[in-house]
């Protein structure tokens, strides 16, 4: 062997950028396998779009298999959409781990420095990790759950949760329109939920009837008008709320005697919540046929002005115009010089 050949042979210390090295495992077999040379670059390609096919098919491949499993395991259909979708990301990081190592990049490679890497952290990362934390919250207290129609007290606005992710809460409001919420919002805003554990709700009507009105069949009548909607409950046991039981029958009770009249109140239970103001028109509605010929009286604010003996005494005078015209004895124009103008 010739002298000058001898540092062709020896290990170079030249360090290879990354990316640019020498062809992983899996590019060099896709090469030995195809009946033809191609560009190691081409290579590269090539098994990015292998990696990425499989990883698609792979995904697809074990969520149909353990999707079934998975919604047993957990019951609860926000933490089972979470649990899938955690398995669909574990996935595509490994398969992106693999393009990676395709192209020779390591983790360590893709690195930052500690004041870009806090910068990023304090501008971009901190929002987006407190919306996870929130999310991870909402899922472990369950305040409402996909399906249950909530109301956001704030925004007096009503709609039905359409789905729970780790970042934001999607609400299909009642006027067909889509509300996306970060949880991080989400956690500090007043909820109402309407549907979770019991979705029967308990609603009131007040209604004044005069003091002359038959107190007694008023009673009756109202609770009737709320018997004859078909949502309401109607009867049966009474109904537990808490360490409380409230009858689950109509029922209408004196609630007071005010200035204008009796004021009676309305209590009755509804059996689902979606549709409180059509079942309130309804009784309402009925309630105005019934009285028609009943001895019952709605009553509105009015004032009566009495006098008798212990008012007093008001003292009124008159100027009498005694001159009469074409239009009566008031129609004319009384003269001066009349002796009645004067009288009093």
């Amino acid at each position: 062997m010739q002298t000058g050949l001898a540092p062709l042979l020896q290990p170079s210390s030249t360090v290879t950028p990354a990316g640019t090295g020498q062809p992983s495992d899996l590019v060099q077999a896709l090469v030995s396998l195809l009946p033809i040379p191609i560009d190691p670059w081409v290579a590269r390609v090539i098994a990015t779009g292998i990696i990425i096919v499989l990883t698609w098919a792979g995904s697809q491949i074990l969520l149909r298999l353990f999707s079934q499993r998975i919604s047993q395991l957990f019951r609860r259909p926000s933490l089972t959409r979470t649990a899938l979708r955690g398995t669909r990301a574990t996935i595509y990081f490994f398969g992106l781990l693999s393009i990676m190592g395709v192209w020779g990049f390591r983790i360590s490679d893709i690195g930052l420095s500690v004041a870009v890497f806090s910068a990023v952290v304090g501008v971009v990362v901190a929002p987006i990790v407190g919306s996870f934390i929130s999310g991870v919250f909402l899922l472990a207290d369950q305040p409402y759950e996909i399906g249950d129609m909530i109301e956001l007290a704030d925004r007096g606005q009503r709609g039905f949760v359409e789905d729970i992710t780790l970042r934001h809460t999607k609400i299909f409001t009642l006027d067909n329109t889509f509300l996306v919420i970060p949880n991080g919002s989400m956690r500090d805003r007043d909820v109402v939920n309407y549907s979770a554990e019991d979705p029967r709700m308990r609603l009131s009507l007040d209604v004044l009837v005069t003091y002359e009105s038959d107190i007694n069949e008023a009673r009756t009548l109202i609770e009737r008008a709320a018997r004859d909607v078909e949502t309401v409950i109607a009867g049966g046991p009474d109904i537990r709320v808490g360490a409380a039981r409230y009858p689950a029958a109509p029922t209408c009770y004196i609630n007071e005697y005010g200035d204008h009249g009796v004021l009676l109140t309305l209590r009755y239970w509804v059996s689902e919540p979606y549709t409180l103001l059509a079942a309130r028109s309804k009784v309402q509605t009925n309630l105005a046929e019934l009285v028609e010929d009943a001895d019952v009286e709605f009553a509105y604010p009015h004032t009566h002005v009495h006098f008798d003996e212990t008012s007093g005494a008001m003292q009124v005078s008159r100027a009498d115009q005694s001159a009469e015209g074409p239009d009566g004895p008031l129609g004319g124009v009384a003269h001066p010089e009349s002796p009645d103008a004067d009288s009093e």
